[in-house]
């Protein structure tokens, strides 16, 4: 069985162009990525001016050297708690009485009488 050399990732733009993301990715490198995260293409810390503060091989080397934590063989059933603290009796801070809800006045639109015409006016006095 031989080996194959690593494919070259070409892709057609939608003119029609042939182009090499890696030979692009490799060329944009050091210039500095699009966002608010401070870093380059490759992960470098960028400082101001675009200066690199620490590597992207530092920042991942940091990163695995911190302990996530440790997987403890208690259940958690078994460990021991500490007893609760309840406040004595005595020290019971006396609650405020709840606000009283502010009332509005509610106004009643005034009825106002329109003369009657027409038909109505005559068929007023009838009955």
């Amino acid at each position: 069985m031989v080996a194959r050399s690593p494919r070259k990732r070409m892709y057609r733009t939608m003119q029609g162009r042939m182009i090499d993301i890696e030979k692009l990715r490799s060329a944009n490198e050091d210039i500095r990525a699009v966002g608010n995260m401070n870093v380059n293409a490759r992960g470098d810390i960028l400082g101001p001016g675009g200066q690199i503060v620490t590597t992207k091989a530092d920042v991942v080397a940091k990163y695995y050297e911190q302990p996530k934590g440790k997987v403890d063989d208690t259940p958690i059933r078994m460990r021991q708690t500490p007893p609760r603290r309840v406040a004595p009796v005595s020290q019971v801070v006396e609650s405020k009485p709840a606000p009283q809800p502010k009332t509005t006045r509610q106004t009643k639109p005034r009825a106002t009488r329109t003369p009657k015409k027409g038909i109505d006016a005559a068929l007023d006095g009838l009955e």
